[in-house]
Formats: structure tokens, sequence, C-alpha cells
């Protein structure tokens, strides 16, 4: 993971400072496997591939006979003639129990003969959380024991824990003090949790829950505000909980859980805002703070390009020291 942030950072020295990047990926061909929408996932890894000098191909899911009966062992098998690499974009709440999404990925990765890379799924999604902590390096310098807040916010929406789990993954990884701020309804799996322990325990790091959002923010240097579904739901899906309206109540209990600026002010004066987009303006966080000084989204989505063009160099490039 070191590895990929080095050449992430080093790719993006080069691209920011005008320099003509490297052809590692020259003649290389990436298909992305898109089962569900994007906005910032497929914009980044086409323009990661085209700066390194190669081709992505987009492929939505529902164009294909995937979901029609044809197995994905052939389809990996296939692809893996055709070209060098392959993401898959998969699973949400409507469509896969937990886990099905996640062990569909590693199916493709077990029978293709090229490298395949998790664009996101309803689980995880790890190339947002290389992005996020290259950020939070780029921003803090000394990053150690600083504090990050994920703090669950009312936005009205279904949305999959995918991006949220994959910070708490990565920060407890990197020595941050992790504190997941949510209502009781919400705490995330204890899988996730369980591998934060040992990622905090290796790294120095920690990680607790609040149920106090004010309290779980006071001294805080990072916050990333954003709402996810229950436990509920995920382990029972939407027909068990009688469809969405019940998930929606229990949401509803919470629309007084959103970052405001009064809230910000009880965080460290250096404390600055993140959040993966779409952000929901004036429901998750108020507007003003999402465009304001504190705010670093933008920032933060830029390396989603950066991330992508390391992870893609290392598993699909020529060695840039040739370079």
């Amino acid at each position: 993971m070191d590895l990929v942030l080095q050449t992430a950072k080093d790719l993006k020295k080069r691209h920011c400072s005008g320099k003509v990047l490297p052809d590692l990926l020259m003649k290389k061909i990436f298909f992305a496997l898109f089962y569900n929408t994007s906005t910032r996932t497929r914009a980044s890894f086409e323009a990661a591939m085209t700066l390194l000098g190669g081709d992505a191909q987009y492929i939505e899911a529902s164009t294909t006979r995937l979901g029609q009966g044809e197995a994905v062992k052939d389809v990996a098998r296939v692809y893996s003639r055709y070209g060098n690499g392959i993401g898959i974009r998969v699973g949400t709440l409507h469509e896969y129990p937990p886990g099905a999404a996640t062990r569909m990925i590693r199916e493709f990765a077990q029978f293709a003969d090229i490298p395949v890379v998790n664009m996101a799924n309803d689980e995880y999604h790890p190339c947002q959380g290389l992005a996020d902590i290259m950020s939070v390096q780029e921003k803090f310098p000394k990053y150690e024991k600083k504090k990050f807040v994920i703090a669950w916010a009312y936005s009205g929406k279904i949305r999959t824990p995918c991006s949220i789990n994959a910070d708490a993954l990565i920060m407890t990884r990197y020595g941050l003090d992790v504190v997941v701020a949510c209502p009781p309804e919400f705490e995330l799996d204890p899988k996730i949790t369980d591998l934060c322990k040992v990622n905090s325990e290796e790294s120095g790091g920690s990680l607790t829950v609040d149920h106090d959002l004010r309290n779980a923010l006071r001294g805080g240097h990072l916050v990333f505000p954003r709402s996810w579904t229950t436990q509920n739901l995920i382990l029972n899906g939407l027909q068990a909980v009688g469809g969405t309206e019940p998930e929606l109540e229990v949401h509803r209990k919470y629309k007084h859980w959103r970052l405001t600026s009064e809230l910000v002010d009880q965080m460290d004066r250096s404390a600055k805002i993140m959040h993966v987009m779409p952000v929901y303006r004036d429901l998750e966080a108020d507007d003003e703070l999402m465009d304001g000084t504190r705010s670093m989204i933008i920032d933060q989505a830029e390396n989603r390009l950066h991330a992508q063009m390391g992870v893609l160099a290392l598993t699909m490039g020529k060695s840039m020291a040739r370079k």
C-alpha cells in the first residue's frame, strides 16, 4: 500500500508540474465493467489510463450477458485474452445479499489472467480509501494520532457504507484515532470494527464509537459527514424490513445529525472537512461548509485520479525506473 501511495504521489508531482507523464500503460487496455452508476470513479479511471498512454473501455454490465446466465469465469477468461486489466463496480442493497458483490469480484480475480481492480462494491471502496489517506497525508504530514471523525449524517437516502468501511480500515491502518459518530442503529458491521481494532493495535491508532455527535467532534482534526444505512437493512434486505419506508423512518429520527458551522467550531483550529461525494448539501452538512476554507473535498476528489494512476501503473504498467 505504501508503494501505491508513493507511486501516486510521484505521478501527481509530475502531472501537476506540467511534465509529460511516462507512457507506463502504452497499448494497455483496461475493461471498466460497471453494474451501477458513477461520477468520479469512471472519470478518474478513464483519465488515468489515458494520461499513462493506455485505453479504458467502459462496459455497462446490463449490455452484456452477465446476469442472463453467462458465468463470471467465462467473462473473466475471455477479457483476459482481450486486454490487460479489469475493473469492476458492483453491488447495491437492492440487488445483492451481503457479501455477494465481494464474492463476484473475487471470482473474477480467481479466473482472470490479468489484474482485477475493485472499483467499489456495497462493502468496500478501496481506491477511495487510497485517495483519502493520500489527501490526509498531504494536509497533515504528521498524521499519526490525528482524530478522524466519521460522522453519520442525515440525507434521506439509503446508501451503502462502502466508503465508510474503506476509510475506517485505512485510517486505522495508518495510525489515526478514528471515531465513528453515529446513532445506535447505524453502528458499523462488527466484521469491519474487528479489522479496524487489529489495524489499530499494529499501527498505534485507535477506533471508538460515540453516539454523541458533538462530543465526537470535539478536538477533531478531520471530519467525514455522510449517511449510510442500518445493519438491519444490510443483513435482512429491503423486503425483510418491509421495503424502504421503515428504513427511512429510522433515518428521519436523526434529521438533526448534520455538520453545522457551530459543530465545526468544536473541532481543532486546523480541522478539515472531507467527503467522498456526492455530498447532499444542507442535509449532511451546511452548504457553506463544503465550499469554505476548511473543506478539502475537491482536492480529495482530485486524488482519485492520482490514486488510480498509482494502482494501474503498478498492476499493469512498465517500471517507472526505466522512465
